[in-house]
C-alpha cells in the first residue's frame, strides 16, 4: 500500500471540505440577490453550515471507532457528494439552508476521521510530517476557497460553484473508496461514545491540551477570519485579488505542514508550539502596527499560515497519542475545540471592530497569543506522558 498516496488522497478530501466550508461568504451576495432576499437573510447559510459541522465532530469520533473508519468516512464523503449537488438545485434560501446543514454533518466527518487513520497508518516519527501534509493541503483549500468561489460564481453563478465542488467531491470519494480498499481499519463493537470524552476531559494533562487548542482557535481563526475584510477596507480589491493575496495563508500551510515534522524532533515540540505562537504574534502586531502596506499585509498573512501549522500539527501529533483504542474520539475533540474556538474568536473579533477597528482585534489577538506562547510550555502535555488506549 502506498502510503504517500493515501495521505495525497485524505489531503485533497480535507481540501475540499474545507474549500466547502469557507466558500459562501464570497458569494453570498449573488445568492441573495438570486433569491431575492437580503444579504442578513442570506446569512442563515452560514450558520446552517456551521453549526451542525462543529456538532458533529464529536459524533463521527466515536463513530469511526465502533464501525470502522473506512467505513464511516467513505459512506459520509458520498453523503457529502450528494448534499453538495443538492445546493446547486435549490429553489429558495429554507432548502438550500437544509442542504448546507447536511452538508456541514457530513463535512464534519473528514478531519477527525482522517487525522485517527493517520494515527493508525503512520510511526510517530513519520507522523507529525504526515499530519502536517494533510493539514497543509486541507487549508490550502481554505486559503483559495474566496478566490476559486469568486470566479466561478463571476464566470458562471452561485449555483456552478455547488456543481463544481460536488464534481470534486465525486472524484475524491471515489478515490479515497479505491485507494482505502486495502487499509485495515476494524471497527471495536464495544467502543463507547460518552466514556472516551469524560477521560479526555478529566485527565488534568490532557484536558489543558484541548484548552490549548481552544484558544489557539480563538485567536488564529478569530484573526484570519477577517484578514480579507481588512484588506478589503484598506485597499478596496475584489474578491478574486482579495482570495489570490490569502492563498498565502494556504500555501505557506502547506510548507510548514512539510518541515514541521523534522522541526518538532530537532527542537522539541512544546518549542515549536511556543515558536509558532510567537509567530503568529509577529504576524498580527504587523498588520495592527503596519497593515497599511500591501507588502506587510502580505507577509503576515504567510507568516499567519506558517504559524498555524507549525502550531497545530504539533498539538494533533500529541492528541494521537493519547488514547489509541479511542483515537476517533481524541481526534473528535481536537477539531471540535478548534472550531469551536474559531467560532467564538471570530464572534468576539467582530464586536472588536465595531467597538474600535481591526487594527485593535489584531493587537488583542497577538497579545494574546504571545500570552499562550508561554502558557502552552505548562498546559500541553508532551509525547509519553499519557498513556494510549484510554
Amino acid at each position: 500500500m502506498n502510503m504517500q498516496k493515501i495521505l495525497l488522497i485524505m489531503g485533497l478530501a480535507g481540501f475540499v471540505v474545507m474549500a466547502d466550508n469557507w466558500v459562501v461568504s464570497p458569494i453570498l451576495p449573488a445568492i441573495a440577490k438570486d433569491l431575492g432576499i437580503t444579504i442578513p437573510q442570506a446569512g442563515i447559510l452560514i450558520t446552517s453550515y456551521m453549526i451542525p459541522f462543529g456538532l458533529f465532530q464529536l459524533i463521527f469520533g466515536p463513530l469511526a471507532d465502533r464501525y470502522g473508519k473506512k467505513l464511516v468516512i467513505n459512506s459520509a464523503l458520498l453523503l457529502f457528494t450528494v448534499s453538495t449537488f443538492l445546493c446547486a438545485i435549490a429553489q429558495g434560501v429554507g432548502d438550500l439552508a437544509v442542504y448546507r446543514a447536511l452538508t456541514g454533518i457530513f463535512a464534519a466527518s473528514v478531519m477527525p476521521i482522517s487525522l485517527a487513520l493517520i494515527g493508525d497508518l503512520f510511526p510517530m516519527e513519520q507522523r507529525q510530517q504526515a499530519i502536517g501534509t494533510f493539514m497543509g493541503i486541507s487549508f490550502l483549500g481554505q486559503g483559495v476557497s474566496m478566490a476559486l468561489g469568486g470566479s466561478i460564481a463571476y464566470f458562471v453563478s452561485w449555483r456552478g460553484v455547488f456543481l463544481v465542488y460536488s464534481i470534486l467531491a465525486l472524484i475524491v470519494a471515489i478515490l479515497y473508496y479505491f485507494a482505502g480498499r486495502r487499509i485495515n481499519s476494524p471497527g471495536n463493537p464495544n467502543s463507547q461514545f460518552i466514556k472516551p470524552y469524560w477521560e479526555l476531559l478529566s485527565h488534568g494533562k490532557t484536558a489543558g491540551t484541548y484548552l490549548t487548542v481552544l484558544l489557539e482557535g480563538i485567536m488564529i481563526v478569530g484573526s484570519f477570519s477577517y484578514f480579507g475584510g481588512f484588506i478589503a477596507k484598506n485597499f478596496h480589491f475584489n474578491y478574486l485579488t482579495i482570495g489570490l493575496i490569502m492563498t498565502g495563508f494556504g500555501v505557506m500551510a502547506v510548507i510548514g505542514g512539510r518541515i514541521s515534522g523534522k522541526l518538532a524532533n530537532k527542537f522539541g515540540r512544546k518549542n515549536l508550539i511556543t515558536n509558532g505562537l510567537i509567530l503568529g504574534f509577529l504576524a498580527d502586531i504587523l498588520l495592527a502596527l503596519w497593515g497599511n502596506s500591501l507588502i506587510i499585509v502580505i507577509i503576515s498573512i504567510a507568516a499567519m499560515g506558517l504559524a498555524f501549522m507549525l502550531v497545530h500539527s504539533t498539538l494533533l501529533t500529541i492528541a494521537t497519542g493519547f488514547a489509541k483504542m479511542a483515537r476517533g474520539a481524541a481526534m473528535s475533540l481536537v477539531a471540535f475545540f478548534f472550531m469551536g474556538g474559531g467560532g467564538v474568536g471570530t464572534s468576539i473579533g467582530a464586536r472588536i471592530i465595531s467597538a474600535a477597528n481591526f487594527e485593535k482585534l489584531f493587537l488583542v489577538y497577538g497579545i494574546g497569543l504571545l500570552v499562550l506562547a508561554f502558557l502552552a510550555k505548562v498546559l500541553v502535555t508532551d509525547l509519553g506522558e499519557v498513556k494510549a488506549g484510554m
